[in-house]
């Protein structure tokens, strides 16, 4: 390893260790629903996402409502990426011209599962089977909505806990 990399390594550990206590501050704010400082950016989109689906805010949800949420979520999850995986020959971003064949049903699915579950397991070469658009959309979102989603069951699991007793 060179005097450049070991560089680039400690400025990145320095970045990581600078942001953690006020990403952490950020986050323990807006899971207790706290004010944040953005706020004023962000309640607006999430107004009109809660109107456009008929979601009161201020209601409180059962275990079994989550639950459905967080199902219904995931299988929409592994069902778009599943169509974006399948239908890549047809789709745009693809200059390799990968299509059905590279994508087998089978691997499709197993693909966008793993994915969705944040298992992420690949028995394929993703250069040589996978477009840039499904890679985008497909693979690279499931890695950050998987893993926010398993935040979210987290802390309800927190809070029916807390609230319990």
């Amino acid at each position: 390893m060179t005097i450049f990399n070991l560089g680039q390594l400690a400025i990145y550990c320095l970045i990581v260790f600078a942001l953690t206590k006020p990403l952490g501050i950020y986050m323990a704010n807006v899971f207790e629903g706290k004010r944040t400082w953005l706020d004023p950016i962000l309640s607006p989109i999430e107004n009109i996402i809660y109107k456009l689906c008929g979601i009161d805010r201020n209601a409180e949800m059962k275990w079994q409502q989550y639950s459905a949420a967080f199902l219904i979520f995931s299988a929409f999850g592994v069902l778009l990426s599943y169509l974006l995986l399948r239908l890549q020959g047809l789709l745009p971003l693809n200059p390799a011209g990968f299509g059905t064949s590279e994508m087998t049903a089978d691997l499709a699915f197993n693909t966008a599962a793993s994915f969705s579950t944040n298992t992420n397991w690949q028995s394929y070469v993703p250069e040589t089977t996978v477009s840039y658009l499904s890679n985008m959309l497909a693979l690279a979102t499931h890695n950050w909505m998987s893993a926010a989603a398993g935040m979210a069951i987290a802390i309800s699991l927190i809070r029916g806990f807390s609230r319990s007793s």
